[in-house]
């Protein structure tokens, strides 16, 4: 045992609830509100010195545990069960070691639970979901005993083992350390989400929200000076789909003319509603051929089919990837679905902090030692869990842009750390700045 190593003590757990701005599309569902899983842990070292850390999550179930058997309701209930249950596994843990190694060894007990009130398994996406906050609390804790922002607690004065130990021998000999960068990239671009149900125009604008925040896609580049855009896609309908991102092209290209600005760039989300992944080739042919600049813009694809990767065989993008770099984002479970997906022919991985801090870290490690491209994902973050979403953006070295729309549809759950954290949750230049997450843990309290 290490003198830095740490011991749980006590495990807590409440939840918030926030009802959205306006409306979210998750795979054919409207999504109007969001609970909030909040966690804080006591951890102790051998010398008795002592440390409380916090991890926030939403609960997103409706992206976590997609299912026509159960209601929104009923999976929300079971994720809270298995808090309760997650909550009891750290508690009992009495190993004592880095946050890495604890979660670590605790993950395969967590991914085995199960809950028995439902009459569907949980999971092991919406398992990661909720076990990712009772990770972040660790990691905050763990910094905040040794004064010390998280990502300066990855070293080999701290965590003993190399990645050999956790990804196998491919690894050996590497340090996580070597992966990630101490210090945070001072500012990153936002990535600005444009869902499926937002307004386009004026036109579109129904009935205005009228809290002052824009109200139109037009009034969202102007106000916050965007560059990065993440358009929702159907998956279902080609025509809606290649019109949509027309659309948001020909939209842009008027405000950035206006602002001067002539460099920008799109993501495109389909939640995997793709049949197949000639719906996405014919997609990006019709795209290029109607709007050849806006087909240049797009960055990335994000997991267009279904995320059973062995279940679905052959939705092989290899072909794909050779137009646009395609990344695996639901699929993404362990370095087993890491290996899959790139003999499926993803190129790029996106990250969640939803997916835990530990296991992200590694994940990040690995795709950086494979050369694949890097995003990292949003859930619709607020207050505490987009400061680690954020901070791990800017401390994996490729990361381009950060993905933020809590602050589009939820901007109430931000309100009380607006101040805090100057330039986070409140974007005016198309950046994020990211100088600021450097403090003790995850930054965030």
């Amino acid at each position: 045992m290490r003198s830095t190593d740490i011991t749980i003590r006590h495990v807590s757990v409440a939840y918030e609830s926030h009802s959205y701005r306006t409306p979210i599309k998750f795979g054919g569902v409207a999504l109007d509100r969001v609970t909030i899983l909040n966690v804080w842990m006591d951890v102790e070292t051998s010398s008795g010195k002592q440390s409380k850390g916090f991890g926030s999550m939403p609960l997103g179930n409706v992206w976590a545990w997609p299912t026509r058997a159960l209601t929104y309701d009923q999976t929300l209930s079971a994720m809270q069960q298995f808090a309760d249950s997650a909550a009891s596994v750290y508690s009992g843990c009495k190993t004592s070691g880095h946050p890495i190694d604890i979660t670590h060894g605790l993950e395969p007990q967590l991914l085995s639970t199960e809950v028995p009130s439902v009459s569907e398994r949980m999971p092991a996406l919406a398992k990661l979901v909720v076990g990712s906050a009772f990770d972040a609390a660790l990691h905050d804790a763990y910094g905040k005993l040794h004064g010390l922002n998280c990502y300066q607690t990855y070293g080999p004065q701290f965590l003993e083992h190399d990645l050999g130990h956790y990804l196998g021998s491919d690894f050996a000999g590497d340090r996580l350390h070597n992966y990630i960068t101490p210090e945070p990239k001072p500012r990153m671009p936002l990535y600005h989400l444009v869902g499926a149900l937002d307004p386009m125009t004026p036109a579109d604008v129904s009935k205005p929200v009228g809290d002052g925040l824009p109200e139109h896609l037009g009034e969202w580049i102007q106000r916050d000076g965007l560059t990065h855009l993440k358009i929702k896609l159907n998956g279902d309908d080609i025509a809606w789909d290649v019109e949509r991102v027309i659309t948001v092209n020909a939209i842009a290209e008027e405000v950035q003319r206006r602002r001067g600005v002539t460099q920008w760039w799109y993501s495109l989300d389909f939640n995997e509603r793709c049949q197949n992944v000639e719906y996405l080739l014919e997609f990006l042919r019709r795209l290029k051929d109607r709007s050849p600049a806006g087909y240049d813009r797009v960055q990335y694809v994000e997991q267009p089919t279904a995320r059973d990767l062995k279940a679905n065989p052959a939705n092989r993008m290899h072909e794909a990837a050779l137009l646009k770099p395609v990344v695996i984002d639901e699929s993404l479970l362990d370095l087993e679905t890491l290996l899959l997906s790139r003999e499926m022919g993803y190129t790029g991985v996106a990250f969640k902090a939803c997916k835990g801090q530990t296991q992200t870290l590694l994940l990040a490690a690995a795709a950086q030692k494979f050369g694949l491209f890097r995003c990292v994902q949003d859930l619709t973050c607020v207050g505490a869990s987009l400061i680690q979403s954020a901070s791990i953006a800017a401390h994996v070295p490729g990361v381009a842009a950060i993905e933020s729309n809590g602050r589009q549809y939820c901007p109430a759950a931000n309100q009380p750390w607006d101040a805090k954290f100057p330039g986070v949750f409140t974007i005016t230049d198309g950046t994020m700045n990211t100088a600021i997450l450097n403090g003790p843990g995850l930054g965030a309290v």
